[in-house]
């Protein structure tokens, strides 16, 4: 997020009273999270350029799933991915099934009836599961298109935890061994007329991601042949976001897809993408107090609001995952001074709880603000209940107005949440 834009999230949200610079306000408005919508819409823009003109979107609800958000994303057109039955309950809240996409590798028989019945795309990820969809129809037809995920083995990216389309990959049929029956399963079952291929996430290559997009379309040709049919081609999504706040390249990737995969965008079947922290990750920003500020063997230690319960990946693994940082003063303005290392810790009580060490920052005060970018996509989806912390607030800009998406969690909730009926405050 630019200075200017920063700057005016500090402002509307001390305005609206859901961020509170001075330590002397205790509680309220300790930290929240800014979701420029009006970048999402860019970066949405971006895609639909770059892809095939009737292809749907249906954008990663794990990446981010605010309720707020989602119905944004209803209001513009796209679609929705979802990857657990409530994920898949929130999209059809907001959309028609005809928007709206499942994948899991674990599905449960009453995850795969709600899909069924429902008409939603269907990707299954294994063999298995479809032989429980052949149980389930009983001879008959699902109102929607059903498709199998396949495994193409194009290699991990730079991180083999979000690297998906790999030798022992747990995700999809591995084509390497099971090409003959999955072109079988389409000559057997007429309802099955979806490809899905999804390399992985951050630290994928572009390379890697049209390869995928390759396989699947090679393998489509080879069903038809067989007599199968495949109306529909999901490529996944995945296009890395850079850490230094380059926006992705949508374009590159349009063009690598015309130039080595253009049955694609002529070809007798529809595209489905699943783009998630490509759209998401750079509009979003954490804006968090600076509630205390410390020295400890030389080093020079600024206490914040967050850390590892919302940049789980930054905490647990640094040298994979960062965000960039930026030091405000209480009115959003950037902090002049001599840069020295800090170390930007968390509230949580464990020593690797810590956003960056040695990071080289302006001066740090009580109550100036840091703000921890590329924070959009992956990060309240993966909040952590250690230390039973509250999530903060998530506000939503656009144009020159802000908007309350999701209200900080209250101290009853989280309780609830363990089980505890009772109001726990003394």
């Amino acid at each position: 997020m630019q200075p200017a834009r920063l700057r005016q999230a500090v402002e509307l949200a001390v305005a609206h009273g859901w961020l509170c610079p001075d330590p002397a306000a205790g509680d309220r408005g300790a930290a929240v999270v800014v979701h420029d919508l009006d970048a999402v819409d860019a970066r949405l823009a971006d895609l639909r350029r770059a892809a095939p003109d009737d292809a749907l979107h249906a954008v990663a609800i794990k990446a981010n799933p605010v309720g707020g958000v989602l119905d944004h994303l209803a209001r513009q057109g796209v679609g929705l991915e979802a990857a657990s039955k409530v994920e898949l309950l929130l999209a059809l809240r907001r959309l028609p099934p005809q928007r709206v996409v499942f994948d899991s590798p674990c599905k449960t028989f009453d995850d795969l009836r709600l899909a069924l019945d429902r008409g939603v795309l269907l990707n299954l990820d294994s063999l298995a599961e479809l032989d429980r969809v052949v149980r389930l129809l009983d001879g008959g037809r699902p109102p929607g298109p059903v498709g199998l995920r396949v495994n193409p083995d194009v290699g991990p990216g730079a991180i083999a935890a979000t690297s998906t389309a790999m030798a022992g990959s747990k995700f999809g049929v591995e084509l390497a061994t099971e090409r003959d029956r999955v072109i079988r399963a389409f000559q057997r079952w007429p309802w099955l007329t979806a490809l899905h291929v999804h390399v992985g996430s951050q630290g994928c290559s572009r390379d890697q991601l049209v390869a995928g997009a390759q396989a699947i379309t090679s393998l489509a040709g080879e069903v038809r042949a067989a007599g199968g049919r495949v109306d529909w081609l999901d490529v996944g999504g995945g296009l890395p976001v850079d850490a230094d706040g380059v926006p992705p390249d949508f374009a590159a990737w349009g063009q690598a897809l015309r130039d080595r995969v253009p049955a694609l965008f002529q070809g007798p079947h529809r595209v489905v993408t699943e783009m998630g922290r490509s759209l998401h990750a750079q509009a979003g920003v954490v804006l968090s107090r600076v509630e205390a500020v410390k020295q400890s063997g030389g080093r020079r230690i600024a206490v914040l609001h967050v850390g590892a319960d919302l940049f789980v990946r930054a905490a647990y693994a640094p040298n994979r995952w960062r965000h960039r940082l930026a030091v405000l003063d209480p009115r959003g303005i950037p902090k002049q001074g001599p840069r020295m290392p800090w170390d930007v810790v968390g509230p949580l009580c464990f020593s690797g709880d810590r956003l960056a060490k040695g990071a080289q920052l302006p001066p740090i005060l009580p109550g100036d603000l840091v703000a921890v970018h590329d924070a959009g996509a992956y990060t309240l989806s993966m909040w952590s209940r250690y230390n039973s912390r509250q999530a903060p607030a998530v506000i939503g800009l656009r144009g020159e107005r802000a908007e309350l998406l999701k209200a900080a969690e209250t101290v009853e909730q989280v309780a609830a949440f363990w089980g505890e009926g009772a109001d726990p405050r003394p």
